[in-house]
């Protein structure tokens, strides 16, 4: 009885996503799939689903659809994330920001190492954003536009940005991430990995030509110095290198950044020291310097 009371809920939460998410209306959908009265027992809709009756064709295709919607919030409402939000948030949110500080003065930002690694290190930011955790519409739409989608396979249900000044600063904070272990290189998702703002083997190589230019006479560049060399850099040998990019349909072309999705412990304690049990939970870190950023928010890329 539990199980068909969650089905009916399912069944709402199907025919309202339909309708507010989907562009639909009521009219649309035949009367005796949208009231439980006439639908009367919920098992018609796989008997509809299965019809190879001519004249049933329209049901046909709109049970088919309202179990499809209704498979998708099963899914992603019934995962561990739906049961410790507020846990796995905590544990994987917690140390970027405990890493974050704003100096009152000038209004920056900083990304800054903590008292306890005994390393000094900072990093002025334009931005450091939490990414809200993915509703169970937005994870629902996700699943519909790619069939081949599991809900246990969205890895970008939380995750954190930082906005850098220029690019150098990006591959700044790729490193403080690691040297910090904010992140740890085998529990990042290679083939979840993008990178399109510069060619990691181009940027090395660009750094050592950097450091061979810093000497006793000339002990520093400035920033639009170091920005000037990586540019004309990439205008000379842009076609020796390749960018990495994971392939996205719904993701446009002038969306660059440093993305990885990277796995966290988490650690659940019962309630009434009943145990604990641990899993491990994805996030996904997204880096981006100022120019790219400013094209998300105006335009196709908004």
């Amino acid at each position: 009885e539990l199980d068909v009371k969650k089905l009916w809920y399912f069944h709402r939460r199907a025919l309202v996503f339909i309708e507010e998410k989907l562009g639909y209306t009521a009219q649309e959908i035949p009367e005796v799939l949208r009231d439980p009265k006439q639908l009367g027992d919920i098992r018609q809709l796989l008997l509809l689903a299965s019809s190879s009756n001519p004249p049933e064709k329209e049901l046909q295709r709109w049970s088919c659809a309202i179990l499809r919607v209704m498979h998708v919030f099963v899914h992603s409402e019934n995962d561990l994330f739906s049961s410790f939000s507020e846990e796995i948030q905590k544990q994987i949110l917690s140390p970027f920001q405990n890493c974050i500080s704003h100096e009152g003065s000038s209004g920056t930002t900083y990304l800054r190492s903590s008292e306890e690694s005994g390393q000094k290190d900072q990093i002025a930011l334009l931005g450091f954003e939490v990414k809200p955790f993915k509703t169970s519409s937005s994870t629902v739409i996700k699943l519909l536009a790619k069939p081949d989608a599991l809900a246990m396979s969205v890895y970008d249900k939380l995750g954190v940005r930082f906005i850098t000044k220029s690019m150098f600063d990006a591959f700044r904070v790729v490193r403080f991430l690691a040297e910090q272990n904010l992140v740890s290189f085998p529990h990042i998702m290679p083939d979840q990995s993008s990178n399109n703002i510069y060619p990691i083997e181009l940027f090395t190589e660009t750094v050592d030509s950097i450091r061979k230019r810093v000497t006793f006479e000339n002990p520093s560049l400035s920033e639009d110095e170091i920005d000037d060399i990586f540019v004309r850099k990439f205008e000379e040998k842009q076609h020796e290198y390749s960018l990495l990019r994971k392939e996205n349909s719904f993701s446009g072309e002038d969306y660059k950044f440093i993305k990885f999705i990277c796995r966290k412990l988490i650690r659940i304690q019962l309630p009434d020291k009943k145990g604990s049990f641990s899993f491990f939970f994805p996030f996904e870190v997204q880096i981006m310097d100022q120019e790219n950023h400013k094209k998300i928010l105006h335009g196709p890329a908004e």
